[in-house]
């Protein structure tokens, strides 16, 4: 068995997260700038075996697409052309980042440290990648 990756995919920077090879746990990656996402991809896929991939699904409360998502599009289209045999997912992405910024508030880090965008996008991949996978053991 192997990992499933999510993606918090924005216009500047991606958080990614990953699980464990037994697909239970999901924990923080790393955040890369988002004009070398699938070059990450590309290497990370090298050293683990990559079973899925999630990305999350931008909507606001009304049900509307974000505008990044035409960009997410983009992203997937060129990811499933490098990997044709990964299937992608997509995971309703609503309060994953507010959600990001308490779990990081309750966590002791400083001021600093909590307003650092690139930690939030890395938790909030975590976030959508934990949703994930128990709407799938359910």
């Amino acid at each position: 068995m192997g990992q499933i990756l999510a993606i918090d995919y924005g216009k500047a920077r991606c958080g990614i997260a990953a699980t464990d090879d037994m697909q239970i746990i999901a924990s923080g990656l790393d955040t890369v700038e988002t004009k070398v996402v699938l070059e990450f991809l590309k290497k990370y896929s090298i050293e683990n075996k990559v079973d899925e991939m999630v990305v999350g699904q931008p909507v606001d409360l009304k049900g509307n697409m974000s505008e990044v998502e035409t960009d997410i599009l983009k992203f997937i289209e060129n990811f499933k052309k490098e990997f044709p045999n990964i299937p992608v997912h997509r995971f309703d992405e609503r309060f994953t980042s507010k959600m990001a910024s308490f779990f990081i508030s309750q966590s002791g880090k400083s001021k600093k440290q909590r307003q650092e965008k690139a930690l939030i996008d890395k938790v909030s991949a975590t976030i959508i990648l934990q949703n994930f996978l128990e709407q799938k053991a359910r």
